[in-house]
């Protein structure tokens, strides 16, 4: 699925109108994504996360754009580098 918007760094639409906001510490690996960037949305069984998108060889932990994080588990998962 392509990219419609990734305007805001921490979050993108895909082509199907699904928004998702990528896990801070994720965001530099969307960097290198393009318009024509192909992404598969798959479910995550993550104490993080919901989902993954998957493109360019990348895998980067996100929920749909609107939810919220949970602070706790996320500052963990950043303290320890991941």
């Amino acid at each position: 699925m392509k990219i419609r918007s990734h305007s805001e760094s921490h979050i993108v639409e895909l082509e199907d109108g699904s928004r998702w906001q990528i896990f801070p510490g994720d965001i530099d690996l969307t960097l290198d994504w393009k318009p024509e960037t192909d992404l598969v949305v798959v479910a995550n069984n993550d104490e993080i996360s919901t989902h993954a998108l998957i493109g360019n060889g990348v895998t980067v932990r996100v929920i749909a754009a609107g939810e919220r994080w949970p602070v706790q588990k996320v500052k963990r998962a950043l303290k320890n580098g991941g």
